[in-house]
């Protein structure tokens, strides 16, 4: 089975919890022994033993090719897409100032010869998800969709497997093109991502998407009741596998700084943005604050709510036991996850939620919204719902007070994450592709 998959990230290039996904997903379908093109905006100083990596900005298009993508381009977005001959980073949710800030700064690290150096640029910029996306991201969005169109014809492949919606146009194309079976994974909706307030055009992509799809997966009953009531996609169409977290060998042991080692540590962590609920996770510290003096809660990310944030912790007069670590990678997150004693994810809508895997490796116990994929395969874990604070502020003082209840939290977590394994989600995706293309 071979497969060519569109992404927009992937390790070492990661903004979010979408990369660590595909590197996981990939790396257990290799296992099972099938091959993975997976096709980016941009390959530099990435390589990797169990794929293909490919650089759509490095693609050539061909007069033939041009051609064929020109009459399946009026077919499916009934509007001519202008190729621009410009090596420019796509990277998701931008505002258009921000877009121009990384295309500034793209420019000015320019060699003597002209030629642009790349850099990655991504988690360095503000992630606008309340529809503010630039218009120059959309342009990025259908070029690279151009180019992997362009990539299709010259691979040899069974299926197509597009992820989120800046990959769909991609996908879509792609099909039109060699007539294989598309796969697209809904990792999260337009809908999650800005509540109503969506921005139109992304969701008409991403419904495009869905529908001319032959199969779509979702990555939890959550996302797949959004993706049918939302997008009118048939039920019998949507498939459920849920995400996992790739084992490693983690260093469970840090050493904890003296000034703070008498006090308990809350974390949270991720994009300081609508979607994952940082300002109810503010307000639960405040009432636990106010039962449980020697607590400090950090907050690790970045994201438009920050300014925000800052200024009501401000208000609250919290500010000496509540933290902004920034934004944060690599072993900075392994090592607060393995000083924290508890993990809040409060998300206002979370299709799935890795994190809570990933702090689950080092023995946090986890507390996780209601309104969350991932509370759907832990059983065990506490759960709130993100709007009701003093539910969230009891269960927080429940496991800093009892180290008993902290203790049973992480054992039967422990025996869950036994069967949340990407192998298991590998295998279920190897039969989607087996279905598609009819090799049953």
């Amino acid at each position: 089975m071979r497969v060519l998959m569109f992404g927009w990230e992937f390790p070492p290039y990661i903004s979010g919890g979408l990369g660590t996904a595909c590197y996981g997903m990939t790396h257990a379908l290799a296992q099972l022994g099938v091959q993975v093109i997976f096709v980016l905006p941009h390959v530099e100083d990435a390589a990797t033993d169990f794929l293909k990596l490919e650089s759509a900005s490095g693609t050539l298009i061909t007069q033939d090719m041009q051609e064929r993508m020109a009459w399946a381009g009026q077919e499916i977005w009934r509007s001519n897409i202008r190729y621009l001959e410009v090596d420019s980073p796509l990277m998701p949710y931008l505002t258009p100032e921000s877009y121009r800030e990384a295309l500034k700064n793209l420019s000015s690290e320019s060699s003597p010869g002209g030629e642009v150096v790349r850099t990655h640029a991504g988690p360095a910029f503000t992630w606008k998800l309340k529809g503010g996306y630039g218009p120059e991201l959309m342009t990025e969005v259908y070029r690279y969709g151009r180019l992997g169109g362009a990539i299709a014809l010259r691979e040899d492949f069974d299926v197509i497997h597009a992820h989120d919606w800046m990959t769909y146009p991609a996908g879509i194309l792609a099909k039109a093109l060699t007539g294989k079976p598309l796969v697209v994974h809904i990792h999260a909706t337009e809908y999650d991502r800005s509540g109503e307030n969506i921005n139109e055009t992304v969701a008409g992509i991403e419904r495009a998407g869905l529908l001319a799809a032959d199969v779509v997966v979702a990555v939890s009953q959550l996302t797949r009741n959004m993706v049918i009531q939302r997008y009118g996609v048939p039920p019998e169409k949507v498939k459920v596998v849920y995400n996992a977290v790739e084992r490693r060998d983690v260093a469970k042991r840090y050493e904890i700084p003296p000034r703070i080692r008498h006090e308990k540590r809350v974390l949270f962590l991720g994009r300081i943005t609508f979607q994952k609920g940082p300002e109810y996770f503010m307000e639960a510290a405040r009432l636990v604050l106010e039962k449980i003096p020697n607590v400090r809660f950090f907050m690790a990310g970045s994201g438009d709510m920050l300014p925000r944030l800052v200024r009501r912790a401000g208000q609250l007069r919290i500010g000496s036991r509540f933290h902004f670590a920034g934004f944060l990678r690599g072993e900075q997150v392994d090592r607060m996850f393995a000083l924290s004693d508890l993990y809040v994810m409060p998300s206002v809508s979370e299709p799935f939620g890795i994190t809570p895997l990933e702090a689950m490796l080092y023995d946090v116990p986890v507390l996780l919204s209601r309104q969350s994929g991932v509370s759907e395969v832990l059983e065990h874990a506490l759960k709130a719902d993100f709007w009701d604070t003093r539910d969230m502020a009891d269960k927080i003082c429940a496991v800093l007070r009892y180290p008993s209840l902290a203790e049973e939290l992480v054992k039967n977590c422990r025996e869950e994450m036994k069967s949340i394994r990407w192998g298991n989600a590998a295998e279920q995706l190897l039969q989607i592709y087996r279905n598609v293309t009819g090799e049953n």
